[in-house]
């Protein structure tokens, strides 16, 4: 009788035994497995919007312990410029990075950072277009979930030929897209819209004759080769912003999602510093392996060239107020955050 018992017992602990094991080894793996992202970007690997995400992603996997693994797809391999935030919305990719300035009608709160309003560099523009963004909440961002925004540098006119006064740019054509373009069609240019990567083969056929955009370009995508001048005119950025699925983000555990929140403000302010510096080395790559001349322009020359722009805040007052935005508090509020 006793040693029934004894072996009752032990029949007893073996089957607890194999139960708890069991149990353990089909809930480790869904414990200890890793959360896979893709991330789609659009310009090439080199370029800034490019580093930035490889930046997002390394601080990401390494500040969650390597419970989430990214995998980036930079120059357009998964998503086209133009395509990216519908595609992030239908879940074509988990994360992508946008330009706002290509789709100048859908982003219009945001887009207001392009205006010529004075933003001196890309760390000031950066930050004022994420406070803008937290202030205003545009409706066009509703579908998605922001991670990150940032700005490029102010433009210049690289070209293949020399330009020092409105005479030189009349009738010019020259890539440029968004408030890019605007400004350039006030200066008597003709802008054509393209996006980035396509520029190299434009200007090799000679379908424009330069651009307007930030200088690191210059050395990024090459543009030294072709454009041999540099018009000093620092007005007008690219907004960008880095958006996630929405249902993708909801799925994430919260420590996941506090990651992501927590790096915000600090890979907008990152992105901005990284530019800035960028810049700086672009111009002296420029200058002494492509023998590159920087023109700028006289005090008198400028003044008419700013001239021409201020008409340009006016019609997007107008056409903002229009669509029922506070569009006087939303440029009020931009110059108060680049201060």
């Amino acid at each position: 009788m006793v040693k029934r018992s004894f072996f009752s017992v032990l029949l007893t602990l073996f089957f607890l035994f194999t139960i708890v094991s069991c149990l353990f080894v089909f809930q480790a793996p869904a414990m200890a497995g890793t959360i896979d992202l893709n991330y789609a970007n659009f310009p090439p690997a080199p370029t800034f919007p490019c580093v930035q995400m490889e930046r997002w992603k390394v601080e990401v996997e390494k500040r969650t312990n390597g419970q989430v693994s990214i995998k980036t797809f930079p120059g357009g391999t998964l998503l086209g410029a133009k395509e990216m935030m519908d595609g992030v919305i239908a879940g074509q990719a988990d994360i992508g990075n946008i330009c706002m300035a290509y789709q100048p009608g859908r982003f219009i709160v945001t887009n207001a950072t392009s205006l010529p309003l004075g933003i001196k560099d890309a760390k000031t523009g950066s930050l004022a277009l994420l406070k803008l963004y937290e202030k205003y909440k545009p409706e066009a961002f509703k579908d998605v979930v922001v991670l990150t925004m940032f700005a490029n540098a102010p433009g210049n006119v690289m070209s293949k030929y020399p330009v020092k006064t409105l005479d030189d740019i009349k009738g010019m054509d020259l890539r440029a897209s968004g408030g890019a373009a605007q400004i350039l069609k006030a200066w008597g240019a003709n802008p054509v819209g393209m996006p980035m990567p396509a520029t190299v083969e434009a200007l090799q056929k000679g379908t424009v004759k330069g651009l307007f955009s930030s200088l690191e370009v210059m050395k990024d995508n090459n543009f030294a080769e072709m454009c041999k001048y540099v018009t000093l005119t620092e007005t007008g950025i690219y907004p960008f912003a880095v958006i996630m699925n929405k249902a993708k983000y909801a799925s994430l555990p919260e420590d996941v999602k506090k990651v992501f929140m927590d790096l915000k403000e600090e890979q907008s302010l990152w992105t901005g510093t990284y530019m800035d510096e960028q810049i700086q080395k672009s111009i002296a790559w420029s200058k002494e392996t492509q023998n590159v001349e920087f023109i700028s322009l006289s005090a008198a020359e400028k003044a008419k060239w700013d001239g021409k722009l201020s008409f340009i805040i006016d019609d997007w007052i107008k056409t903002a107020k229009e669509k029922g935005l506070p569009a006087e508090d939303i440029v009020k509020d931009i110059k108060a955050f680049i201060q």
